[in-house]
């Protein structure tokens, strides 16, 4: 007969109770997060490289909300001066990015005002247990233009010049001058979306989720395969240019810029992510190797 300790009771949240006793607090998260939300989807995440965004919404409220036993059992009050400290740099912060249009800003300042509130009523010691989904929502906040270019140009040359070369060696009339790749009388320009970054910032979340359900108390083996995003989606990308550039050549460069240029992008990140799967299928003898074959999340004991 199974002793009453070893029977417990999952612990409970009474979220309409907590509603009725921090009505104030719902009503300024939601006059903050709506009008947030609303940019993002007319902006960030109507483009290809912040697609991941309301993936990553979904499913890191629900890395939080799964662990809401977790919490309860943990939640203690915080440290007044550190939320203090935190709300004085995010609230000029939110009204800074919102008043200017600065969403990057904007996105930041909210989640640290969130990390506020909830160091304010669940503690420091809960948070550093939700580290990760903590860390997996900051892939919602938009990296500004003048990042992605710098980052962008060394993958962009690096695309143009292996497809040239590649095509070049095939027979076809393929030149580069910079990031534009000419083919016959036709010339296309490798903007971000064709240099893997977009793919990379959404595998890398997707990616991220992934390992850390499946494989996320093995952290060395986690790191290694989160590692191998990046070859990946440069790779991918350069497999999609060269398919568009075969496109232009023989179709004309309306087709190629039209919705066979977007079913490329869609083929390319659907496949990059099917090719990370494989890669940890094929790594299974490293995995078990580096700790072990079936490791899930580190959710963290009860104290």
């Amino acid at each position: 007969m199974a002793s009453a300790a070893a029977v417990q009771k999952p612990v409970r949240i009474n979220w309409r109770g907590l509603l009725r006793e921090r009505w104030l607090l719902a009503i300024g998260f939601f006059a903050m997060a709506l009008p947030t939300l609303v940019s993002m989807a007319r902006g960030p995440w109507s483009m290809e490289s912040g697609v991941h965004g309301p993936i990553v919404v979904a499913t890191g409220l629900w890395l939080v909300f799964r662990r809401a036993a977790e919490i309860r059992a943990n939640m203690q009050p915080g440290n007044v001066w550190l939320t203090a400290a935190m709300l004085l740099v995010a609230v000029p912060a939110y009204i800074f990015g919102r008043a200017y249009d600065f969403i990057s800003v904007e996105v930041a300042a909210l989640l640290l005002s969130l990390l506020a509130v909830g160091n304010f009523y669940l503690g420091l010691a809960v948070l550093k247990r939700l580290w990760f989904p903590i860390f997996y929502l900051c892939f919602i906040i938009p990296i500004p233009g003048w990042v992605l270019d710098t980052i962008t140009q060394p993958l962009k040359i690096l695309v143009s010049e292996v497809v040239m070369r590649s095509l070049s060696e095939l027979g076809y009339p393929v030149g580069r001058m910079g990031v534009t790749i000419y083919v016959a009388s036709y010339q296309l320009l490798v903007e971000d979306a064709c240099a893997g970054l977009n793919s990379l910032i959404s595998l890398s979340a997707i990616g991220l989720f992934y390992v850390y359900m499946i494989r996320g108390s093995n952290w060395r083996y986690s790191i290694l395969l989160l590692a191998l995003v990046l070859p990946i989606a440069v790779a991918a990308n350069m497999v999609r240019v060269a398919a568009l550039v075969l496109i232009t050549y023989y179709l004309g460069n309306a087709m190629a810029q039209g919705y066979l240029h977007n079913f490329a992008g869609m083929v390319t990140f659907t496949t990059a992510l099917l090719f990370i799967f494989l890669v940890d299928k094929l790594l299974t003898p490293l995995r078990i190797f580096l700790g072990g074959p079936d490791e899930g999340p580190d959710i963290g004991a009860s104290a």
